[in-house]
């Protein structure tokens, strides 16, 4: 017998029921909308105006509470700190827009998209070409069990899991933990897995490598003109509050319990777009500071639409009420709890949620 989960209930449900054909037609609507408002979103293009307004309030806003956070960093340490999450808000929304730039849609032109996402990489850290390749993948396999493990957060089966010895099975459940991923991995990341050309392909490399060259550059010139400890002091708050809010970002964005994920056969790109990314609704100040990214399945459906444009295409298309998968500020809190996806149920559990095995081995 076949389960269907329905979205107003925890509860297993047969095929044939009112409640698993309601759930069926929440996939098939997906699968039809998909199409229409993907091609209604191709008039929401990059406005270059618009653009450069966004680029050069964002860039200013940056640096002027950098310079303020380095200005009273040796005499007044803690106004250094209590700036930092403005300043890592301020990191993120630049990330947005570098984030843009690799899919093409903050200018019209691909040269102006690509040297302005490597000028910006000098700030968040991110080598452009390296990231945008992966993140490529990542919109390309979403939601696909077959095609994980490229710019995606890494997420095991229930099977996946019962199967594997218990170390292995260990070292999952630290990497799923908030604190190893976001509190430790987060920054550890950007600062350093971001520097090393590991398993990466001719143009990652080269990617990685420019940008590691333009970052002994910029900083070595900075640190001679202000001060190692001032330049450090004044940035390292940034770039791990910075780091913080993009990987729970990330994660909330598609590690939801009412997810999507199929196997190649069943895989749909535009069921993938709407069931599988999360309407991550937050408030005002908190949206405008992460670029509208959190309207992630307006952006998973059509890439080419700036960030500044994702808000539009949202109100102009009222159909996604019925399958767009709304996650708030409080709700992203127990995201984190979820780390496996059960096949049979066909959503997202936590450790917790996996009954023993038949065998008498425990889940965890």
């Amino acid at each position: 017998m076949r389960f269907h989960f329905t979205e107003s209930r925890r509860e297993l449900l047969p095929n044939g029921t009112p409640q698993a054909q309601a759930a069926g037609q929440a996939l098939t609507q997906a699968h039809a909308l998909g199409p229409i408002l993907a091609s209604r979103f191709k008039a929401y293009r990059a406005d270059v105006r618009r653009s450069l307004f966004q680029l050069v309030t964002t860039t200013a806003a940056f640096f002027v509470v950098l310079v303020i956070m380095g200005a009273v960093s040796q005499s007044r340490y803690w106004l250094t700190l209590l700036l930092a999450p403005a300043a890592g808000g301020l990191l993120v929304r630049l990330f947005i827009i570098q984030h843009d730039c690799g899919h093409g849609s903050f200018f019209r032109g691909r040269r102006a998209n690509d040297l302005l996402g490597r000028a910006l990489s000098v700030l968040t850290l991110t080598p452009y070409a390296s990231w945008s390749q992966g993140h490529a993948a990542h919109h390309a396999s979403t939601g696909n069990l077959d095609r994980r493990g490229r710019g995606d957060v890494d997420t095991w089966t229930v099977d996946e899991y019962r199967s594997s010895p218990p170390l292995k099975r260990l070292f999952y459940r630290l990497y799923r933990n908030p604190l190893v991923m976001v509190g430790f991995g987060a920054p550890i990341n950007f600062l350093v897995l971001q520097r090393l050309p590991l398993h990466a392909n001719a143009d990652s490399r080269r990617s990685i490598l420019s940008l590691n060259a333009a970052l002994v550059v910029v900083f070595g010139l900075s640190c001679a003109t202000f001060g190692v400890v001032r330049v450090f002091a004044t940035f390292l708050p940034v770039i791990v509050i910075a780091s913080w809010i993009g990987n729970w970002l990330f994660y909330v964005q598609h590690q939801f319990e009412r997810t999507e994920w199929q196997r190649s056969a069943d895989w749909n790109f535009h069921t993938a777009c709407l069931d599988g990314s999360s309407y991550f609704k937050l408030p005002r100040i908190l949206q405008w500071f992460s670029g509208n990214i959190g309207l992630h399945h307006v952006h998973h459906l059509s890439s080419r639409v700036p960030n500044y444009h994702l808000q539009a295409c949202l109100n102009a298309a009222p159909e996604l009420d019925r399958v767009t998968r709304v996650i708030t500020l409080r709700q992203s809190i127990g995201c984190w709890r979820l780390a496996l996806w059960d096949e049979e149920r066909r959503l997202l559990v936590g450790f917790g949620d996996v009954p023993n095995r038949a065998d008498g081995i425990a889940a965890a």
